[in-house]
């Protein structure tokens, strides 16, 4: 993606428009705004399909000459969440929304959903060009510098001209123009320049422990999505449920889960919002669900004891069962990305894994060689199933615990490393990911887990926290891996993330209330991982007149 553009932080002159003739070149958050008042519900409430939720109001009646212009902007960056990187002011009354105002683009071209949402959102009009005077103009330039995600946002003259070379851009543009009227009242004359710092930026929901319905997982998608965030992890099967329908597997699957009806419906409104839903499978561990429904594929050790949620990787039958399901709801997610887990494969947590798990060992020593331990037959199945869902079109993600080093397999090299925990036994640090060439994804537990019941010393995450200390290079602890190793190209982004360990602990409108201020803060630090302008009570503030 690249390094981050470089601004000047010179404060615009405030004072009347009409008296404005200092040309000003700022960046970032420009000036803190009260606290909104937070309207009872929004969380929890059942929002609207993404079909009726994009609908085009009703054209705008044109407004009459006689019709007084709109009060001028005051001067400054718009006041966004997360921040606009670059801002230059200019002289000139800015822009509001104002009667007979429209969203421009072309009803039938590629910009044509981005339009209609924004013109919904402002209550404007919708139609075909040419701009005028009032108008929102939205346009996709092929080359334009900066990335698919970038967007440059032009206020002149009473008109605002967003263009960007891809529609994610163009769309985060328009979540800039809909904050800034929510913030301020309209957009200041002047150019943006923006974009992410980060690539992956997002929510991790653990929907497997806790049943989360389709209307909460759909509101959380339009609260990222105004975050200008773009990536659900949906962790959905786990020791204590999987919650999604399954044609292959029916008698693995929960009462309480998502039918591929609604699946369809939340990836649908997500694309529409350019957020992409990773879906995980975790295994061989953390399969507590399947193995309830297939007590046969149940793990033991050499004592006979079942180890936890552990599925017996010398048993043919349970690679079979796991990708029979990643096969099936590999078409279900449309995104790149399918996370195959990995982690806390209980056989590998234990001290000796050849002693405990003599069975697994010989396993290994007979499919790779007398020098194979336990670790290579995990690392067997990890690189199996990666290239069963490269087989099917996506990219596999695992996490960082199921990466071990010396063995005689190697895992494979295009499994994105996803980074949570330097706690484990025999946890490495991030730095021997980032030495193996390996690129990394942010979801360091220190800061970044929010657990439900807050079990083994974990504590729920604050926002202020994660604005103040951590930045995407922050892994692991509170320490970061060396600068020459942690920009873009090698930690990839981070997600916040949703743990139902107990599930009971809270309800789903406590979790939505409890990840605001954090989702807001990470948003921030992935976006822009230079330290924030505000002070945290007046992002807060600001969070608060600008939240969906």
């Amino acid at each position: 993606m690249g390094l981050p553009v470089r601004v000047t932080r010179t404060s615009a002159i405030r004072g009347t428009m009409a008296g404005l003739a200092l040309l000003t070149t700022m960046s970032l958050m420009g000036c803190p705004a009260r606290h909104g008042s937070l309207r009872p519900g929004d969380d929890s409430r059942s929002p609207q399909s993404a079909a009726s939720s994009s609908a085009s109001p009703s054209p705008a009646p044109s407004s009459s000459a006689a019709a007084p212009a709109p009060a001028p902007v005051p001067p400054g960056a718009p006041r966004t969440v997360p921040a606009v990187r670059e801002f230059t002011q200019r002289t000139g009354p800015g822009w509001r929304p104002a009667p007979g105002a429209r969203v421009v683009a072309d009803p039938g071209g590629p910009l044509a959903d981005e339009g209609r949402k924004l013109a919904g959102d402002l209550q404007l009009g919708f139609g075909a060009g040419p701009a005028r005077a009032g108008d929102v103009e939205l346009t996709l330039r092929p080359g334009q510098p900066g990335g698919p995600e970038s967007y440059e946002l032009a206020t002149h003259d009473r008109k605002v001209t967003i263009t960007a070379p891809d529609e994610a851009g163009v769309f985060y543009g328009t979540r800039t123009v809909l904050q800034a009227v929510r913030s301020g009242g309209g957009l200041p004359e002047g150019d943006v320049h923006d974009r992410p710092d980060r690539a992956q930026r997002g929510l991790n929901l653990d929907t497997a422990r806790k049943n989360f319905t389709a209307d909460w997982i759909e509101g959380r998608l339009r609260e990222m999505a105004d975050l200008k965030l773009n990536q659900l992890g949906l962790h959905f099967s786990d020791d204590q449920g999987f919650r999604i329908e399954s044609s292959s597997h029916p008698e693995i699957v929960s009462p309480e889960h998502l039918t591929k009806a609604e699946v369809r419906r939340i990836t649908a409104l997500a694309g529409s919002l350019h957020i992409t839903v990773v879906p995980e499978i975790d295994s061989p561990g953390h399969l507590g669900a399947v193995i309830a429904a297939h007590p046969g594929l149940q793990l033991r050790d050499a004592s006979g004891t079942a180890a936890r949620g552990a599925v017996d990787i010398a048993n043919p039958q349970s690679a079979r069962i796991v990708d029979d399901l990643l096969r099936e709801y590999a078409p279900l997610f449309p995104g790149a990305w399918f996370h195959l887990g990995a982690d806390e494969y209980r056989a590998l947590m234990a001290k000796d894994p050849q002693a405990s798990y003599p069975r697994l060992a010989e396993a290994a020593r007979r499919k790779y060689g007398a020098r194979a331990r336990v670790q290579d037959l995990a690392t067997g199945w990890l690189n199996d199933r990666a290239a069963v869902v490269r087989s099917v079109g996506k990219t596999p993600k695992a996490w960082n615990d199921g990466f071990f080093p010396g063995g005689v397999v190697s895992p494979d090299k295009g499994v994105q490393v996803e980074y949570w925990t330097g706690k484990e036994l025999g946890a490495r640090p991030p730095q021997d990911y980032l030495n193996e060439g390996r690129t990394l994804v942010n979801l360091n537990d220190e800061y970044l887990y929010y657990v439900l019941g807050e079990p083994n010393q974990f504590r729920y995450p604050t926002g202020e926290r994660i604005y103040r200390d951590w930045s995407p290079g922050v892994l692991r602890g509170t320490t970061a891996v060396a600068q020459a190793q942690s920009g873009p190209d090698r930690v990839a982004g981070g997600r916040l993330a949703v743990w139902c360990d107990r599930a009971q602990a809270q309800t789903a409108d406590q979790v939505a209330a409890g990840i605001r201020m954090p989702l807001a803060a990470v948003a921030q630090r992935l976006w822009d991982p230079r330290p924030p302008r505000l002070a945290w009570a007046d992002f807060t503030a600001l969070a608060g007149r600008v939240r969906h």
